[in-house]
């Protein structure tokens, strides 16, 4: 018999020195050598490789590159979302629209456990008036469509931006606990009141004890013996939230139907489906719409026994084709609300990956102690925006408030250079405006206000206007383009803007099989 080679007797030493390691059962740092998970050597806990779950009604956005703007003539000279190239990163979307039933769903809850706090619960009821107009008999959607049991899976109507993120700061709370529950950590309280609810920053910052079912194990020799879960142990979701502009354009147009494997789009999109026109070439459904919109003035929904797209006002949020990504009503049934502050232009420097228009930097509220401040009487931790002295040696950014960062607004740039740095004088504020007398009113206005940006006396477009995508039933075809975007002020409601929910992705890019 030959003498085993070299490079095979090294093979098998790799493979015996494996197969020990594995029956020892204790993993080792590949810096240090020393033990994880072992108490005898100091107790440090690896973090475990866990694959992030899709979210309940959430569909996975792989991520990509595109060109993100106007796909079709600027029939209305808004020079506002010219054509560039950015990249999305992965992330999860509802797979529709958030309903009447979803939405009511939250104000029972909060309305069961904030009995004491009656104002928050009515801070966040839809307003049904936006169904009224003047000149239209519009009573029964004031009436019934919030409530009546044959609109629950009608898109939610007449929601401000504020109040939609309410409903997924409370949805996070809601997926979190929940998934605690599932783990066996925690019972379920349904006597919870008050600052005694389940939130999961107060949970993580030890401020939420609840019916404690089974702690995990604390490998630190200094501990008790046992802590509660947080972020590396895999259980718990990260937040839900608003998608950014991008996000919601990219997973609009769900081009990854129109992509090769070498990475060619075959097709660029107008609507979230192929083609130029608004109703399917299939030969089962020929002629039917894709999209509930309104056709022209005065057709809402086609004739009797023809209806072309069956819906005067909103339709199911599962009615039409949904989209290559899975994603029903990208275009029609309701516009959307989205994270990013409008601004009209767009310009050249601004971020290629994850854009983005609206970071205002925050840090949680620490007591005198330094420990995280205790939680608020609805069970919140509390925030505030960081400072210019928490972030003195940062180079990336210095003040909190970065929402007019490279806008093209002379009156914007001032006033974030004088928040910038806390030395800067009134004459270096003078510098750099155009006459003696806007240095005097501008330097007055700074002083006085601090901002640039006043709510209503300078124009429509301020630091609380958000960006609002997607056509609605209201609207014609052209707002049906993914490209396509308007803004509202986030405190405003209509009949025709609802919302989804995004989430994050951790970890892979891609959905391992």
């Amino acid at each position: 018999m030959k003498a085993m080679s070299f490079f095979s007797k090294m093979l098998m030493v790799v493979a015996v020195a494996t197969l020990l390691f594995a029956c020892s059962g204790k993993k080792k740092s590949a810096t240090t050598g020393w033990n994880y998970d072992d108490p005898k050597w100091g107790g440090f806990e690896s973090a475990k490789n866990v694959e992030q779950q899709t979210p309940p009604g959430m569909v996975f956005i792989e991520g990509g590159a595109f060109i993100m703007g106007r796909s079709t003539d600027n029939v209305k000279y808004e020079w506002d979302n010219n054509p560039r190239k950015v990249t999305v990163s992965s992330f999860y979307m509802d797979e529709c629209e958030i309903t009447n039933l979803d939405y009511r769903e939250f104000l029972y809850w909060i309305q069961r456990v904030y009995t004491d706090y009656p104002e928050y619960y009515q801070s966040n009821l839809p307003d049904t008036l936006v169904w009224r107009s003047k000149l239209t008999y519009n009573e029964p959607m004031v009436e019934y469509y919030f409530r009546y049991p044959s609109w629950a899976n009608y898109p939610v109507v007449g929601v401000s931006w504020i109040q939609a993120n309410n409903y997924c700061d409370w949805r996070t709370d809601r997926l979190n606990e929940k998934a605690l529950i599932d783990a066996g950590i925690l019972e379920f309280d349904q006597d919870q009141q008050g600052d005694n609810v389940f939130t999961t920053d107060a949970y993580l910052a030890g401020q939420y004890e609840g019916y404690v079912k089974k702690e995990l194990a604390d490998l630190n020799p200094n501990s008790e013996g046992v802590r509660r879960a947080n972020m590396t142990d895999g259980i718990l979701y990260p937040k839900f939230r608003l998608p950014t502009e991008a996000e919601w354009e990219y997973a609009a147009l769900g081009l990854i139907g129109n992509t090769t494997k070498e990475g060619r789009i075959l097709e660029r999109r107008i609507y979230p489906w192929n083609g130029h026109v608004v109703r399917t070439d299939q030969k089962k459904y020929y002629g039917e719409m894709l999209a509930n919109f309104k056709r022209s003035r005065g057709d809402a929904m086609g004739v009797a026994s023809a209806l072309n797209d069956h819906w005067e006002y909103t339709a199911p949020v599962d009615y039409y084709f949904p989209n290559d990504y899975g994603l029903y009503n990208m275009a029609g049934n309701v516009s959307e609300w989205v994270m990013d502050v409008y601004r009209p232009n767009t310009p050249e420097d601004a971020g290629d990956i994850n854009p983005y228009r609206g970071n205002v930097y925050v840090t949680k509220v620490l007591d005198s102690d330094g420990m995280i401040a205790e939680k608020d009487s609805l069970g919140r931790i509390t925030y505030r925006e960081v400072t210019v002295e928490d972030n003195i040696n940062r180079r990336n950014y210095r003040q909190a408030d970065n929402i007019n960062y490279l806008d093209g607004d002379l009156a914007s740039q001032i006033a974030t250079s004088w928040k910038n740095d806390a030395e800067e004088t009134e004459d270096d504020i003078v510098a750099t405006t155009d006459s003696e007398e806007d240095d005097e009113e501008m330097v007055e206005r700074v002083s006085e206000t601090g901002a640039m940006y006043e709510f209503g006396k300078t124009s429509m477009i301020n630091d609380k206007v958000r960006v609002v995508k997607g056509g609605s039933w209201k609207d014609k075809a052209l707002y049906l383009s993914p490209g396509e975007k308007r803004f509202l002020a986030q405190d405003q409601k209509t009949e025709w803007i609802g919302f989804r929910c995004a989430m994050d992705r951790m970890g892979s890019r891609e959905m391992r099989k």
